[in-house]
């Protein structure tokens, strides 16, 4: 089977297949560049959209990848992120050893084709012109035969004219036999042209043409099993990934079983819990007398019983109002003292925790100056001792400024420990009600006595009134634009406010939400544009909107 004995008198249709044959070449060529762009758009895509699911660095939502199951989501998005980074191999892959390849190879096969056709044209040509040569050489022995057969013709009316002189029938003769020699010569001239042309166009059509045309077959060979070879790369490129690929998809997978939802349970109680008890019961209210509430077993307030008069606040004294003050307004107070107990002790502890680091780092720092110190001693060369000690001192300075700090926030964490119940038993669901405190500036750890609901409550003993001073709460609330409605609550149960920022609601009562709870078991409502304040979360049950719960 080959082209030069098959299609010897194809060349103009070979000459039109083999360029076929690179079109569709660099038709694939195409294609896989087209796939390799894909491929990096998607990868890209893929790194833009685990990059926008990434928690943001110092903010509250990365703090909220504490949980299992939110690492579990973070660790899906750094594993698609290696996901995108096998396409970008595949895209790279793809470029180098198909792309790159195959752009080389068309380039050297139309220089190629270009140089076969080139020897096959010139072969046509060839025997083309050998060709026109015979053709030639015919045409004249025809012409000379002519010649020769008038010239003895001629001479044969001459020879039988009686009126003809013998010169002229011998020149007659003499004419005939030249041009009968004439004749004789094209003859031969046509024999031997006709010799060499069947020999050229024998080894024209035997030799030459299926040489070339063997050539080209095998060119064509080549571009068949070289674009063949390309496929087989394209799929193994992808193989080669498919590994990798399966290692991410197995993390995830990990990932995903490595979420616990008993501890991100745990996780939510310590979070959130106040560390106060839920309200005790309601007393009977006889309306001969005035009201009286019990007080909640965490109250921090005075036993009621023993008949000893509550503190009378005077000079700049000021009752504290917490949960109503009102948030990112300036730093809280330094012992924390604004928030729930529970909370509050994991402030503490958490400041006391940095401080020893500071501690540390800072006898670090002095430990080492003391050895380059040491160094100096003995080798004065090296530098000088007395350099280093405005720094020790410094240093000693430091610390000891912060181990009083230390002791400062370990008492605060003590006297905070010693009001909360054991931390060994089941967390209790936050009431939402809260004791308030009162700081005076002799003393800042003075309590005032507040019942469950955030009321004060007053004793019968005219020596036991309790004088609160007016505080900024008010003027706050009227210098502030009305906050926009966040959803709809309903009370569960009744709650008469007595205390400032604080709003009665009676049970079934539907209002609107204007603010969320944020951590203090407190959620501000809204009955009309003149009645808002805050409520328990505990007792309303809270509908927030789409768009509040989205932004």
């Amino acid at each position: 089977m080959s082209w030069g004995t098959e299609l010897w008198d194809q060349f103009d249709n070979l000459e039109k297949h083999t360029q076929w044959g690179i079109d569709v070449l660099e038709k694939y060529i195409k294609f896989v560049k087209e796939r390799t762009e894909i491929e990096l758009s998607y990868a890209k895509q893929l790194r833009n959209l685990s990059k926008k699911y990434q928690p943001k660095k110092n903010s509250k939502e990365e703090e909220e990848y504490r949980y299992t199951s939110t690492k579990a989501f973070l660790a899906t998005l750094n594993e698609m992120n290696d996901y995108a980074g096998q396409h970008e191999v595949i895209s790279e892959n793809m470029t180098s050893l198909i792309t790159g390849e195959l752009t080389r190879y068309v380039q050297e096969l139309k220089q190629e084709r270009k140089s076969h056709f080139h020897d096959g044209r010139k072969a046509q040509q060839h025997i083309e012109t050998c060709w026109k040569q015979l053709e030639a050489s015919k045409r004249r022995f025809e012409r000379d035969c002519k010649e020769a057969d008038r010239a003895q013709q001629y001479f044969e009316k001459m020879d039988a004219d009686i009126n003809v002189t013998k010169a002229d029938v011998e020149k007659a003769r003499q004419q005939a036999q030249l041009r009968h020699q004439m004749a004789e010569d094209s003859k031969a001239e046509y024999c031997s042209t006709l010799q060499k042309f069947n020999s050229e166009q024998h080894d024209h059509y035997y030799t030459h043409i299926p040489n070339i045309f063997q050539k080209i077959q095998e060119m064509e060979e080549r571009r068949i099993v070289r674009i063949g070879e390309s496929m087989k790369t394209f799929a193994e490129v992808d193989r080669q990934v498919i590994p990798i690929i399966g290692k991410c998809l197995d993390e995830i997978t990990k990932a995903a079983e490595s979420i616990d939802h008993k501890n991100d349970s745990q996780m939510v109680i310590e979070a959130f819990k106040s560390g106060f008890e839920p309200p005790g019961d309601v007393d009977f209210e006889d309306f001969t007398q005035p009201m009286k509430r019990t007080v909640s077993e965490s109250s921090l307030s005075n036993s009621r019983g023993d008949g000893k008069s509550e503190p009378k606040f005077g000079g700049k004294s000021k009752g504290k109002l917490w949960p109503f003050i009102k948030k990112n307004k300036g730093a809280g107070p330094e012992d924390f003292s604004n928030l729930p107990p529970e909370q509050r002790r994991k402030k503490l502890q958490q400041k006391v925790d940095e401080l020893n680091k500071d501690i540390q780092k800072e006898m670090d720092q002095r430990d080492a100056l003391t050895k380059m110190k040491d160094v100096y001693i003995k080798n004065p060369q090296m530098g000088d001792p007395a350099s280093v000690d405005h720094r020790l001192a410094e240093l000693g300075q430091n610390i000891e400024k912060l181990r009083l700090e230390v002791q400062k926030f370990e008492g605060w964490l003590a006297e905070v420990e010693g009001r909360l119940p054991m931390r060994t038993e089941q967390a209790r669901r936050q009431s939402g009600l809260y004791e308030a405190q009162n700081t005076s500036a002799v003393n800042s750890c003075a309590q005032d006595r507040e019942s469950p609901d955030g009321s004060y409550t007053e004793e019968q003993s005219q020596e036991t009134e309790m004088k609160v001073p007016a505080t900024d709460f008010d003027d706050e609330f009227d210098d502030e634009e009305p906050l926009p409605t966040i959803g709809t609550c309903k009370a569960l149960y009744t709650f008469e406010g007595q205390n400032e920022g604080t709003i009665s609601v009676a049970e079934g009562e539907m209002l609107y939400v204007i603010e969320e709870d944020k951590g203090d078991g407190w959620t501000r409502i809204r009955r009309n544009e003149d009645e808002e304040g805050y409520v328990p979360t505990s007792y309303v049950e809270v509908y927030l909107d789409k768009n509040a719960k989205d932004s």
